[in-house]
């Protein structure tokens, strides 16, 4: 799904039964940096690579595709490297996946002129969230469980617009997971209640071991 050349290059891949003759193209970003944390040396390596489903601009690729794919999903991972454990002699190695897109629902906004932030329409094609759901098992498929929904729409507005894909998709995540076995839940964090706190002294990283 991060090949964005693999329809051009199906034919010859077919015909040949080999890879080797041609160039995957990958739209994302790498940068690697050497850093010192209280005299340790570590090196971190960031990873981005976006989907070329269901891929667009701005206000015109919003929620989800028929296929269950949602607008520009960006894949990011960030490895740290701490070298090798002197006791054990194993590499000390940490990696996070973050994968960030669309709300995984079916709305849409129309932009004009004279509207810089239209409204929100969301669109009943999919009342059991079948779509929705496709969404979520692909990511298990690939990522394995738990998965975190850090959910970073407001939970409060004076013109109702995020606010209402908010509440869509908390319904839609309570609903999956009353079908779901506990240990297949999705751990839901609705991030836009932690308002109150200022964001500096917000401890996300806490908020999302208590729930796991």
């Amino acid at each position: 799904m991060f090949v964005w050349n693999a329809y051009l290059t199906r034919p010859l891949r077919a015909t040949i039964n080999s890879t080797r003759w041609t160039l995957p193209l990958i739209h994302g970003y790498w940068e690697q940096r050497q850093v010192s944390v209280f005299g340790r040396q570590l090196t971190m390596t960031l990873l981005a690579r976006r989907s070329r489903h269901f891929a667009g601009t701005r206000f015109r690729k919003r929620g989800l595709s028929a296929q269950g794919f949602v607008a520009n999903e960006v894949e990011t991972e960030q490895i740290i490297d701490a070298g090798i454990d002197w006791a054990t002699g194993q590499p000390l190695w940490a990696a996070m996946v973050q994968v960030r897109g669309s709300v995984p629902l079916f709305w849409s906004q129309q932009a004009t002129p004279l509207s810089p932030k239209p409204d929100v329409l969301l669109q009943q094609f999919d009342p059991i969230y079948e779509k929705t759901a496709s969404h979520f098992a692909d990511l298990k498929r690939r990522y394995g469980n738990p998965i975190i929904a850090l959910n970073l729409l407001k939970s409060k507005e004076r013109r109702l617009r995020e606010v209402l894909l908010r509440r869509e998709y908390a319904a839609a995540v309570a609903l999956l997971n009353a079908a779901a076995p506990t240990d297949q839940q999705i751990i839901y964090i609705p991030w836009g209640e932690c308002g109150n706190f200022q964001w500096r002294k917000a401890n996300i990283r806490k908020l999302m071991t208590e729930r796991l």
